[in-house]
């Protein structure tokens, strides 16, 4: 195989990381941004990461879209970050559907609803699907998520001019920002772009590279878009074993948006929030189960989901600064079973809620 010329080969920075660090640490003291420890440390291996690419031979083009990219993530999460305490919901769908679809009226009457029960949404800011998404609750309640495209105008006219519209260059990181930030999904139907954000939704929750969340699939009664989508793609994956057939429970097709709603909202009705702390996957409660419904789960699940161990109910961990009130369940979770998670926690939801005398 041929080698590359010696002046393209890459080179070694001359810094190492603390030197990086002693100069950042000056740069937060020039520019008055205070700053963790933490965060010192994370921004000096940023400038170390671009360091390297130039001597790696990135060339222009590539550090362009490396700048770029760093540059519209950070002004999402600025749009975002004041709103960290209050969930959102993505709503995905074609931006050609007509006033007059019934699936549009049907996406206006869902956007009102999961709005009055306390979510924020989410959407592409275009038409179709897009605006009803926005008409259905008060504008400050709206993120607008736009890809800048040739062949489309600017924002719907609900959201253009509002704080909460970002303008993306890039697909990835505007697909980034919607996973991120949601706490639900719901997709009416779409097009090719419809179909990518739902697989990219399904993909990430899948294969346990974003958190559980549910997916609600949408469509005015009689409609046969969600019908035909599981007939012709998802139900031959799973005959061909290229699914498991618990993938099918990551979602749910409905007719009713308040049952979408009710969906969603039992989902966070006990369960709060994950993540993980070292081999742990913890899951944040807004009730711990008792001694039964423990021992129950246990029987259900422990199999499927533990890799060594059982569920243990425990209290906030040393390295978890968020929601410390909230008793936690803890386990040794296999990292491979998340369609059988989610039912796992459908099933926590739904235990009865303990009476008191």
């Amino acid at each position: 195989m041929q080698q590359p010329p010696d002046q393209n080969r890459p080179q070694r920075p001359s810094l190492d990381l603390s030197q990086i660090e002693s100069a950042v640490d000056g740069f937060f003291a020039t520019s008055g941004v205070e700053a963790s420890h933490e965060a010192r440390e994370l921004v000096a291996e940023i400038m170390l990461s671009g360091l390297k690419l130039v001597a790696d031979g990135a060339d222009m083009g590539q550090l362009k879209l490396v700048r770029s990219a760093l540059k519209e993530m950070r002004h999402a999460y600025r749009i975002f970050n004041p709103y960290k305490g209050t969930r959102k919901i993505s709503i995905f769908g074609s931006a050609r559907t007509p006033e007059s679809d019934p699936d549009y009226q049907l996406a206006r009457v869902f956007s009102r609803i999961i709005s009055e029960s306390g979510m924020m949404v989410i959407t592409g800011a275009g038409d179709g699907i897009m605006k009803a998404g926005h008409e259905g609750p008060e504008v400050d309640k709206c993120f607008g998520l736009r890809i800048r495209l040739p062949f489309e105008a600017g924002a719907n006219s609900v959201i253009t001019g509002d704080r909460k519209l970002v303008n993306f260059r890039y697909f990835f990181t505007r697909k980034l920002m919607f996973m991120a930030h949601s706490d639900a999904v719901a997709v009416f139907p779409g097009g090719f772009g419809t179909q990518d954000e739902l697989f990219e939704a399904l993909t990430l929750i899948q294969t346990g590279k974003s958190n559980l969340i549910p997916i609600v699939l949408i469509e005015h009664e009689g409609g046969d878009y969600w019908s035909g989508w599981e007939e012709g793609c998802v139900k031959p994956l799973a005959r061909r074993g290229l699914i498991s057939p618990e993938d099918r429970g990551l979602y749910s097709v409905h007719h009713d948006p308040a049952a979408a709603v009710a969906e969603i909202s039992a989902f966070y009705s006990r369960f709060h929030s994950m993540r993980f702390v070292g081999k742990d996957l913890v899951l944040r409660l807004h009730r711990a189960p008792d001694a039964a419904e423990l021992s129950a789960l246990e029987r259900e699940y422990r199999a499927d989901l533990c890799s060594e161990g059982s569920f243990s109910v425990v209290g906030a961990f040393e390295e978890e600064l968020e929601f410390r009130d909230l008793p936690r369940l803890a386990f040794r979770f296999n990292r491979r079973a998340w369609s059988r998670l989610r039912s796992f926690i459908d099933a926590l939801n739904g235990a009865p809620a303990r009476t008191h005398a």
